[in-house]
């Protein structure tokens, strides 16, 4: 079986694969002072409970965007499951795609695994929307190539700027308010938070598709994605797990 782990900025997810088949998946807060031992007391009693055994895992592949924490998860997969990570940007890892920017070196590696897995599933030419800690829109080819993209302060993140930067504003959980005009402070910034966003989505995808010169798929992926695929028509598809299933295409082609 194998062992994908997605480390962003925000949360680290974990998950067991038998083949394509998801045996198990959690999160946990990205920190990275956390020990390798931490990781390994936590993420065993939570397979363990779904019956699954650090034997049974004989592949592992990581992705992170925080570099502290690549060290830790690396020992966590070598010392605790006697297993070889394959770890994404590493020169001996080969992701089937090419990167079409001028600094290819700078493109956050979750966001060139999420271009492998969308285009796996949605061949063609492709706008990736992940709703993560950056809003980020990504520009797959018909080849699957990574072309590019646009990356926006994410929602949680503008939430918190508010609360932070407003002596009198309240921190707000993030959902459609009943009107677009708030009557009081609170759904005035839960208005400007979620029809905002979904007015940059809807801005930003016909001026993409229009400098591209080419019809294009939307696909959404990360936690707030489904939030918004029923209030906007640009929208095409939501898939939560981009990112893991890019991973075990990516370890697919690298161990074959």
């Amino acid at each position: 079986m194998l062992l994908a782990i997605d480390c962003g900025n925000t949360n680290t997810v974990f998950a067991v694969y038998d083949g394509n088949e998801q045996r198990g998946v959690w999160r946990i807060s990205t920190e990275p002072q956390r020990t390798t031992d931490e990781y390994a007391v936590w993420l065993t009693q939570l397979m363990s409970l779904r019956a699954l055994s650090i034997a049974a895992v004989t592949e592992a592949i990581i992705t992170t965007v925080v570099p502290g924490t690549r060290r830790p998860l690396s020992a966590l997969v070598r010392d605790h499951f006697n297993v070889e990570p394959l770890v994404i940007r590493d020169p001996n890892v080969d992701l089937g795609i090419k990167i079409l920017v001028e600094r290819p070196e700078q493109v956050g590696a979750d966001r060139l695994v999420s271009a492998v897995g969308a285009h796996l599933g949605h061949p063609g030419d492709l706008i990736v929307i992940d709703f993560g800690t950056g809003t980020t829109f990504d520009i797959i080819d018909s080849d699957g190539n990574f072309c590019g993209g646009i990356i926006a302060p994410g929602i949680n993140l503008s939430v918190e700027a508010l609360y932070m930067a407003g002596a009198l504003l309240p921190r707000v959980n993030i959902e459609k308010p009943e009107k677009v005009i708030g009557g009081a402070t609170v759904p005035a910034m839960q208005s400007g938070i979620f029809w905002g966003y979904v007015s940059m989505i809807e801005g930003m995808i016909p001026r993409i598709i229009a400098e591209y010169g080419k019809p294009m798929k939307v696909v959404a992926t990360g936690g707030l994605a489904a939030l918004f695929i029923d209030e906007t028509d640009v929208i095409q598809a939501v898939e939560p797990d981009l990112t893991l299933l890019g991973l075990v295409e990516i370890n697919r082609r690298n161990r074959s």
